[in-house]
């Protein structure tokens, strides 16, 4: 007779595994985490943060197809191909969208994409600008090709897709290093406030009551102009507003907790209160943390959302879910709203991932189910 298993994390395991849109979440997760670490491997444009532009084909729909005719540069770049694999190729390639070549003995002039279908301005190279071809005949097939958007390009002729796989990078890295700063704040002061209570408590819900006073984006932007712009700078910020709620949460959870019995029995058997705290006490207070911690996954990103869009988020041209909408949100209203859809939806289904994830990591992980 097989015996069943009675610890707790295995039990909790397998209560996940029958939730089907929990375990659903964390497989968007992980593909979502999978895009992040090999976006610059997946996207079309391989470019140091995607940011190939090319204006005279900006803001196409999805599928548009160009022919791109590019003259390589002079200089070569020093980067190794672990920072071309995990940061972009540094790419000073000059990429022109033709709409039609004509080769002479020498030289290949080209006629430059336009809009309306129109004649273009003609440009002429000759063949000492490019080193791979030893023949003008072979310019064509090496340096001229049929590049397809599949999600149309922005306003400035950079492909959308190769931004949004990219972009992927900025929310989640926002999202899971501020609910990690939020949680290691959050989870110490509660339980130190609702543990030892007295002059502790009151210091530290003074504390809590000042900060959960000051609006949240206020907060942000005065963290955020002390530290700089930059891109750790958005992740601290972030972060350091969001404890509040985890440790009112945490510090309510922990008063209720260290009445039970087993805490008392912990003291009389001896146990410091660190011991008490992190093994007996955390340990059956965590499934509401989870909740609010998903909660503060999708806090973070709509925040950075915000900060982008006033300029003081992730700056350009790191691409940024939130700096895409904002750059794009007039188009809406222009019949191009793909441009700020696509970003919006991106960051809808990631939320939702991790509320489903949460939701399903509570039922779990509740002692009482």
């Amino acid at each position: 007779m097989s015996q069943k298993s009675t610890s707790l994390s295995k039990i909790a395991l397998q209560k996940f595994k029958k939730n089907f849109w929990g375990v659903f979440g964390f497989v968007f997760l992980v593909l979502c985490v999978l895009t992040a670490v090999f976006a610059y491997v997946l996207a079309p444009d391989n470019s140091k943060s995607a940011n190939q532009m090319q204006v005279a084909i900006h803001s196409k729909p999805p599928g548009f197809t160009a022919t791109i005719f590019t003259i390589p540069a002079t200089n070569s770049s020093n980067q190794n191909l672990f920072q071309d694999f995990f940061f972009g190729k540094i790419n000073t390639d000059n990429t022109i969208p033709i709409n039609n070549y004509m080769l002479t003995q020498t030289e290949i002039e080209i006629e430059e994409y336009t809009e309306s279908g129109s004649n273009g301005m003609i440009q002429t190279y000759a063949l000492s600008l490019f080193p791979d071809a030893n023949t003008i005949k072979e310019v064509p097939g090496k340096y001229i090709k049929t590049q397809k958007f599949h999600l149309g390009t922005d306003k400035y002729g950079r492909d959308l897709l190769s931004r949004m796989l990219i972009g992927i990078r900025i929310s989640l890295s926002v999202g899971f290093i501020a609910v990690i700063i939020s949680l290691i704040i959050g989870i110490t002061l509660g339980a130190l406030a609702g543990y030892y209570g007295g002059k502790t408590d009151a210091a530290i819900m003074w504390l809590i009551n000042v900060t959960w006073s000051i609006p949240t984006l206020l907060l942000v932007i005065a963290i955020t102009l002390a530290l700089g712009k930059g891109f750790w700078q958005v992740f601290i910020a972030v972060g350091l507003t969001m404890w509040v709620e985890v440790a009112r949460v945490v510090r309510g959870q922990v008063m209720g907790v260290k009445q039970m019995q087993y805490v008392t029995a912990a003291r009389a058997l001896g146990y410091k209160d660190f011991r008490i705290i992190t093994k007996h006490i955390l340990p059956n207070v965590m499934a509401p943390v989870i909740v609010i911690s998903a909660a503060n996954f999708a806090s973070a990103i709509l925040i950075e959302s915000g900060l982008s869009f006033l300029g003081i988020g992730a700056q350009s041209p790191i691409p940024s879910w939130g700096a895409m909408i904002k750059d794009h949100y007039s188009y809406i209203i222009l019949g191009k709203p793909y441009l700020a859809i696509i970003p919006g939806v991106a960051i809808m289904s990631l939320v939702m991932a991790f509320m489903l994830m949460g939701n399903a990591l509570r039922d779990a992980m509740d002692v009482k189910g």
